[in-house]
């Protein structure tokens, strides 16, 4: 894969978790949320949805050629969020809190950026 894919996947990778993560915004208030915090609300079913999603986003981290190392980060993530998101009401507060597909885009960028120099 060259670089120029990399960074295009990536992108598109930023773009995802945006979506997951942050695509609204209580109005009124800075608190931000996505698709995640919304799959959240559904007991069950909806954590692991977006958990899958969540770990395509890892998947393709891996494939972009992010170290063993940084994809056990992101998969602490990921569990953790699901993990957590099963509780009933504390889940969904964590899931907007949490931001675990923003952190593993901050984690792959930080990759991306040390391959770079």
């Amino acid at each position: 894969m060259t670089e120029a894919e990399r960074q295009q996947k990536a992108e598109a990778l930023d773009r995802l978790a945006h979506w997951l993560d942050d695509r609204f915004n209580i109005p009124g208030t800075n608190i931000r949320f996505g698709l995640d915090g919304l799959l959240g609300l559904v007991p069950g079913v909806g954590d692991t949805a977006s958990s899958l999603v969540s770990l395509y986003l890892v998947i393709e981290a891996r494939r972009i050629g992010v170290s063993r190392l940084t994809i056990t980060r992101m998969l602490f993530n990921v569990l953790l969020d699901w993990a957590i998101g099963l509780i009933p009401l504390l889940g969904d507060i964590f899931d907007i809190a949490y931001k675990a597909n923003r952190r593993n885009i901050r984690l792959l960028k930080k990759h991306l950026a040390r391959q770079n120099t």
